[in-house]
This record gives structure tokens, sequence and C-alpha cells, in this order.
């Protein structure tokens, strides 16, 4: 599988961020939800997930900043 660059994972999960705060302070309007409709697909398709949550800590465990952490939760069940 190929794997996005660290800085396009990263710029990803900001806009993502930004866009779901703007979404929620402005009830949450088409055209930001379309963004971040595109945004979530684009983070999925970077990482091999089909679902956003996945998708966030997926690329969050692929940059060079991440740090360990006890991911026993996600593997359990």
């Amino acid at each position: 599988m190929l794997m996005a660059h660290p800085a396009v994972l990263r710029d990803l999960i900001d806009r993502y961020e930004a866009l779901t705060a703007v979404g929620a302070a402005d009830g949450d309007g088409a055209q930001v939800r379309q963004r971040v409709d595109d945004i979530a697909y684009t983070l999925c398709v970077s990482t091999g997930t089909r679902d956003i949550d996945t998708a966030l800590i997926a690329a969050r465990h692929q940059l060079p900043d991440a740090r360990p952490l006890d991911d026993s939760v996600l593997n359990a069940g």
C-alpha cells in the first residue's frame, strides 16, 4: 500500500479539524459539510480505512511526531 506523505496527512487533519469546528459554529452549512466530506474521503483513501475516526487515528500514527500510545482498546474485540 502506498503511504501518504506526513505533510499531506498533517494538512488533511488540520483542515478536517478546522472545518468541523467551523461547521459546528456556523450550523454546519451545506458547503462546509461538503468540504468536510471531501476531506474525510481523502483521509480514508490516504490511510486505507473506511471511516473518518479510524482514518484520523491511522493518519496521526503515521506522523513523525506521533507518540507511542497504548492502542489495546482499538484491538480489543
